[in-house]
């Protein structure tokens, strides 16, 4: 499982250090062990990317590095999304939009009915998603995975976005968890 696949900060310190001409600060080793969460393929990409970069190049590439980087980008969508099912793909992107997926907010979301299968399929296929329960009720997926989803969903279906949040809203607000449907509101600035 992911959990066990991960690099804790001092194997991802150990990893960039042998890997690197040179040296990263312990902050920007733990920025770059934050964003990729220990994913030892996102590290590697990382460091990849930032050979030959000067010290204030390095501290730049870090703070952009999201799952907008072209390597990332590149490895994701060649690796994993493009070898999923038609539907799986629309499924993941259509869900990028939540910081956290059950399945009946994701039927909500979505217009399916079929969510609790897709979220145990794509746990299964280890596709970077975590369950936040030991029920399996709640998930969310992986922090670079999630970005990549969301810049998929804005560069080939933007005009669904604001009907996504929306449902959202009103999934939270009907299921009384007020914060999570303040979020998706503003996010479209639906503001009464």
């Amino acid at each position: 499982r992911s959990n066990d696949l991960r690099f804790t900060a001092d194997e991802a310190q150990q990893f960039l250090g042998q890997t690197l001409k040179n040296k990263l600060t312990d902050e920007e080793v733990n920025a770059l062990e934050t964003r990729t969460e220990g994913w030892v393929a996102g590290l590697r990409l990382a460091a990849v990317s930032l050979q030959g970069l000067d010290a204030e190049n390095i501290e730049n590439y870090i703070k952009a590095f999201t799952g907008s980087n072209r390597y990332v980008l590149d490895y994701l969508i060649e690796e994993v999304l493009q070898q999923q099912p038609q539907k799986t793909q629309e499924f993941l992107c259509r869900t990028s939009i939540l910081k956290h997926l059950s399945a009946p907010l994701c039927d909500a979301v979505t217009g399916q009915e079929n969510s609790q299968s897709m979220l145990e399929y794509i746990e299964h296929s280890n596709m970077f998603i975590e369950p936040l329960d030991d029920k399996r009720c709640w998930y969310r997926y992986h922090n670079l995975f999630a970005n990549l989803l969301h810049l998929r969903l804005q560069q080939y279906q933007p005009e669904l976005i604001n009907t996504l949040h929306s449902r959202a809203s009103q999934w939270y607000e009907q299921n009384n968890m007020i914060p999570s449907a303040i979020y998706h509101a503003l996010a479209i600035k639906n503001y009464p």
